[in-house]
């Protein structure tokens, strides 16, 4: 990232990052570097994080679990795309990397960590 020259960080969602969320995150935070994180690594320290809310994900499954127990042909349900996201954004890793949020997206959040 040094090297790069890098403005900002977008962490993918996979296994051996989600493993290193934490160090990710403070590398970037030490670096005051801008990170994005998959919506359920929030707590890495990233500015952002973003994603499907796998607990509505859950949920989903848990309705086609029950439908398919009760006798439905799994072949015969309707697939469906994950259509909620959510955004979270941290104020107090903002501050700590010198980033302002603009009060708009702030306000767009679905959770604002103060």
């Amino acid at each position: 990232m040094e090297r790069e020259r890098a403005e900002a960080l977008v962490v993918l969602e996979e296994p051996v990052n989600a493993a290193r969320r934490k160090e990710i995150g403070d590398l970037a935070s030490a670096w005051r570097l801008p990170t994005v994180f998959p919506r359920e690594q929030v707590d890495a320290g990233g500015l952002i994080a973003y994603g499907t809310s796998l607990r509505e994900a859950a949920r989903r499954m848990a309705r086609y679990a029950d439908e398919v127990l009760r006798g439905a042909e799994p072949g015969d349900l309707a697939i469906e795309a994950a259509l909620r996201h959510e955004l979270i954004v941290d104020l107090r890793t903002a501050r700590r990397i010198g980033v302002t949020i603009p009060r708009e997206l702030a306000a767009r959040a679905n959770q604002v960590i103060e």
